[in-house]
Formats: C-alpha cells, sequence, structure tokens
C-alpha cells in the first residue's frame, strides 16, 4: 500500500509519477524499496487519469447515501431498470479497473 501512496503523494505536489521519484518517497519514510513493485506501479498508473479515479472513487460510497437521503417521486419501473442497469455497468468498470491494479500486490 506504501507505493500507492507514494504515487498519490507525488500526484498532490504535481511531481512526475516515475521510477526515480517513487523509490525516492519510499526511501525517505523509511520503506524498503521492492524495484519489481515500483516498476509495476509505475507502468499501471501510466495511461490512468489519477484526478478521474479519485473522483469516481468519492463518489461511489457517496451514491447510496444521497439516494436514501433525496426524498423522491416513484419513478417508473422501465425508469428503474435502466438506472441499475447502468449502476450495474459502472461498478463493473470499476472492478475491472481495481483488479488491474491488484496485480500490482500479488
Amino acid at each position: 500500500m506504501e507505493y500507492v501512496y507514494a504515487a498519490l503523494l507525488l500526484h498532490a505536489a504535481g511531481k512526475e509519477i516515475n521510477e526515480e521519484n517513487v523509490k525516492a518517497v519510499l526511501e525517505a519514510a523509511g520503506v524498503e524499496v521492492n524495484e519489481a513493485r515500483v516498476k509495476a506501479l509505475v507502468a499501471a498508473l501510466e495511461d490512468v487519469n489519477i484526478d478521474e479515479a479519485i473522483s469516481k472513487a468519492a463518489i461511489v460510497p457517496s451514491a447510496p447515501v444521497a439516494a436514501a437521503a433525496a426524498p423522491a417521486a416513484a419513478p417508473s419501473e422501465a425508469a428503474e431498470e435502466k438506472e441499475e442497469e447502468k449502476e450495474e455497468e459502472e461498478e463493473e468498470k470499476e472492478e475491472e479497473a481495481i483488479e488491474g491494479l491488484g496485480a500490482l500486490f500479488g
């Protein structure tokens, strides 16, 4: 998990997420660096929009709370089915993204 935190720290600081920078953050934190994990992390994050991933992750847990708190008129069954399908598709996409990052910790 420290490797992901190092990448998030670099992102928040506006620094490039590369092997050298991730390694420097980990060493500064006193973590024994595994070069293979650093390379895997950097490669996995290469095509990831971190801001978008964070915003999607932040939305998911709050979505059920917002839906439960909002008083709404009873929607039609067709509208409910469409909404459920859309939510399932979004969940599948998120699960696929998470599975891709899971290889980093294997």
